[in-house]
């Protein structure tokens, strides 16, 4: 692997967990200690992150974690739309269970008026604002603290579904390949991902259409239990097409601008009705 490859991917782990241990990296990328402390260097040298002892963490992260504000904010747009589309999918008196991220937090801020909700979550964020309403009953997980996505995860946070039972799974995920399935930066979540889906009877994936062919460190190769796709009207209809040829209906999160449809044919969320 060359350097900047290296580097580029250092910092995706970065984002995703916070903080990084120089001895995990050079295992992980098996290279020497000192090779990692010279990306490290040049990765804060960039303004990206702050070495410490032992390691580095990502520059944004005291604050944010301060405020409860999440690190990965970009297409916010996007994010808000499916958001609301997916909480189209919530039922009353429903069993769900919302993964951490922007993408979930968007959709969990249309529910807060849903009565009767049953709500299982890594997100501390998610837990504390849905929260608020009474008549919705939060369960959380326990775990490891995953300081950029606010949420808990690893095995501890996994084995919370053992015997658990969801209606509906609305699941995120840093990218979605037909090849790999569904990809993370980094290997802690992955056992948590598998639990919530392995626990539901109909699994929602929430991604804008930026994260398709997207490939991250890590990968778990579940699409065939995936059963809708919420996205945007950027997907191309070659992918729309490869993804329901698996089995994953497409819904697609229209713009409020009707002039950013075009091209959409007889796509859209209207091909399946909300509940």
């Amino acid at each position: 692997m060359l350097a900047e490859e290296r580097r580029r991917k250092i910092l995706e782990l970065i984002r995703e967990n916070g903080s990084v241990k120089v001895s995990e990296l050079g295992k992980l990328f098996r290279v020497s200690e000192p090779t990692i402390r010279q990306d490290l260097y040049k990765l804060e040298k960039s303004g990206a992150v702050v070495r410490c002892h032992g390691g580095a963490y990502l520059k944004t992260l005291p604050e944010s974690v301060q405020t409860l504000s999440l690190e990965h904010k970009e297409n916010m747009e996007l994010k808000a739309r499916i958001g609301r589309k997916a909480a189209e999918f919530v039922e009353p008196n429903s069993t769900i269970i919302l993964d951490s991220g922007t993408t979930v937090t968007e959709l969990a801020k249309n529910i807060i008026h849903i009565q009767g909700l049953r709500v299982i979550t890594n997100a501390l964020n998610i837990a504390l604002l849905l929260g608020v309403e009474p008549t919705i009953e939060i369960h959380m997980t326990g775990g490891e603290f995953k300081r950029p996505t606010l949420s808990l995860t690893g095995e501890k946070a996994a084995s919370f579904f053992d015997n658990m039972h969801a209606d509906r799974l609305f699941l995120a995920a840093a990218g979605v390949s037909l090849r790999e399935g569904l990809t993370y930066p980094g290997i802690s979540d992955l056992p948590v991902k598998r639990a919530m889906i392995e626990s539901s009877d109909e699994v929602f994936l929430l991604v804008d259409s930026t994260k398709i062919h997207k490939h991250a460190f890590a990968a778990i190769n579940v699409l065939d239990q995936i059963d809708y796709l919420i996205t945007d009207e950027g997907i191309s209809e070659k992918d729309r097409s490869e993804f329901e040829k698996l089995g994953i209906k497409v819904i697609i999160a229209e713009s409020d601008d009707p002039s950013s449809r075009s091209g959409m044919g007889s796509g859209g969320g209207s091909l399946f009705p909300s509940t």
